[in-house]
């Protein structure tokens, strides 16, 4: 091995780079190994340390087997074979490696190398992995948790190790807290989780008339259970406006709606879906701990928000929000941006409204947003552009692009999540085939238009001539972790709940059925599922061993180092 440093020069404009050239002769029939080692050190001495250790082919080879085997006992855990090819490549490998790698460990990508953690968006991610790496999911909640201000809001981004970030007015922010440790706790039984304790922060407030602050926080000596955390994230994130819904603050989701509420009036109908299924989601785990009056109130507000949540129906669809002036967004008013997809899609997820009303509103999806020639999910439409609308930075965008009415995959998976929820397994599906990169670069002319890689999520996908189809922010997006989670969870319907699986696919009515491998501990379960009828959804027979079961038939996991046979029949 050559070890070679060098020192390049580095400014604006320069491209900094180092070369190695090595000479190696082959004679016929023989074969050489050559290990380029490339790695970074804090010094000197412990460079050498580094080249040392890696110095041989060999050594290079074990770490490389090392690294292998680590990433395979979390890919493996699940895995399935249905008849969508492009569908197991990319549950099987490539959303909860770009899920990990990307999102959680590098916090980085060619379109955005910040390296910060942002509050909502890790948490997220860490969803995707409560199955194959709970360790993982259970240390981020902890760590978020100690990002939380005294006060009960929480940093927008932090870079560590120093923790310097940005404080802001941001709505949805901190209730994406109890939402994750909710379904972290509902899905591994982990309930001890919300004792663990974590510290609070200590900022100044933001001043009246400002909407963030990038500062570096002192860690409290005040500490709390993770569910002390969560309980006072939501206690903050109750509030309402005039017409009974969550302030908006300076951007909910969509960021770049930053300007619908700056002077603190502004609603969202979104945010009102979202509230109501944590409150909701929070229910048990305050009745689980004897807390009933906290139940009682999470209870009554949950019911007092359906009601507003129900007036913000708009005639065919349900309302994004309101400005601060009372003036509606996503409304058949608006010249632009008369339709956004998060508020229908969660007002289906949320369970929050008549499922009458939440399947019009998914008509009302499919009719504008569902761009199939294309082959895209569109985030709202129109585009903004020239109206006296001035929502945000959104309309910074060019039309078509990003969050202003282009594809943003993140909540385009949402709409495939909510039409599986109706029941709709062939929608589902194909807009799941839709969104699936695999499936923008099956020809020499899809991969020119798309130009982006094809076996990793991209954040965008431009919907205006002459880009239309071309991917935009690839690896860094949590639209990875939700996908994946559409597919297993709302497609293939497989549900860990503690130490039960329950499985309740909705499929399309061509698949003649699909398979699933799944490691739970030491136990393995080889899982059959049949369709002879040709539905999309209901189950009709669950075998455990041979051996039918009865009732909801939710399977008893066990650790016990066997492997076990499910035969599951739909109809």
């Amino acid at each position: 091995m050559r070890h070679l440093t060098l020192d390049p020069h580095f400014g604006a404009g320069l491209d900094p780079c180092a070369a190695l050239h090595v000479q190696v002769v082959l004679e016929p029939g023989a074969s050489h190994r050559v290990v380029f080692l490339l790695g970074e050190g804090a010094d000197a001495a412990h460079v050498a340390q580094l080249v040392a250790r890696h110095h041989t082919v060999d050594d290079a080879v074990a770490a490389l087997d090392k690294v292998q085997a680590s990433w395979n006992r979390t890919l493996e855990t699940l895995q399935v074979r249905t008849p969508d090819d492009s569908f197991d490549v990319m549950i099987n490998r490539w959303l909860v490696y770009q899920d990990v790698s990307c999102r959680l460990w590098t916090r980085a990508g060619y379109y955005q190398p910040g390296g910060a953690f942002g509050f909502r968006d890790q948490l997220q991610d860490v969803m995707a992995l409560v199955l194959a790496r709970p360790d993982l999911a259970r240390a981020h909640l902890l760590r978020a948790a100690g990002r939380q201000f005294v006060e009960g809001d929480v940093q927008h981004w932090w870079h560590e190790p120093s923790g310097r970030g940005l404080r802001s007015r941001c709505s949805d922010d901190l209730l994406w807290l109890p939402f994750v440790a909710a379904e972290y706790v509902r899905t591994t039984g982990d309930v001890a989780v919300l004792d663990a304790r974590a510290p609070f922060l200590e900022a100044p407030a933001l001043a009246p008339d400002a909407h963030e602050a990038y500062g570096q926080p002192r860690v409290s000596s005040e500490d709390a259970t993770l569910f002390e955390h969560c309980v006072r994230a939501l206690d903050k994130g109750i509030t309402a406006g005039a017409h009974g819904l969550p302030l908006i603050g300076s951007g909910d989701w969509n960021d770049g709606m930053n300007r619908v509420g700056p002077a603190g009036r502004g609603e969202s109908t979104w945010l009102g879906f979202f509230l109501y299924t944590v409150l909701t989601d929070f229910v048990p785990l305050c009745r689980g701990r004897n807390d009933e009056g906290r139940a009682d109130r999470y209870v009554d507000e949950a019911r007092r928000l359906a009601g507003r949540l129900e007036r913000s129906w708009d005639g065919e669809w349900y309302r994004r929000g309101y400005y601060d002036d009372g003036t509606p967004l996503g409304s058949a008013q608006n010249d632009e941006c008369s339709i956004d997809s998060i508020s229908q899609s969660w007002a289906v997820l949320s369970n929050a409204v008549p499922i009458r009303f939440a399947e019009r509103a998914m008509d009302a999806v499919r009719t504008s947003l569902v761009v199939r020639g294309s082959q895209m999910l569109l985030l709202l439409n129109p585009p903004f552009d020239r109206s006296a609308q001035d929502p945000g930075y959104i309309k910074g965008y060019p039309p078509g692009v990003r969050e202003n009415g282009g594809q943003y995959t993140h909540a385009a998976v949402w709409i495939v999540m909510a039409l599986a929820r109706l029941g709709s397994g062939d929608e589902a599906t194909e807009f799941f085939h839709m969104l699936n990169p695999v499936n923008h670069s099956r020809t020499s002319g899809e991969v020119f238009r798309y130009k982006t890689e094809p076996y990793v999520m991209a954040g965008d996908v431009y919907a205006r001539s002459p880009h239309a189809g071309r991917g935009g922010w690839s690896w860094y997006t949590g639209s990875a972790g939700w996908m994946y989670r559409a597919g297993i969870e709302w497609i293939l319907g497989f549900r860990v709940r503690g130490g039960t699986l329950h499985l309740d696919p909705c499929i399309p009515r061509a698949w003649s059925g699909f398979e699933l491998r799944f490691r739970y501990h030491s136990a393995r379960y080889e899982i059959t599922v049949e369709n002879p009828r040709g539905v999309t959804r209901g189950v009709s027979r669950v075998e455990l061993d041979a051996a039918p079961l009865a009732g909801d038939a939710a399977i008893a996991l066990a650790d016990d180092g066997a492997m076990h046979r499910v035969r599951v029949v739909l109809g």
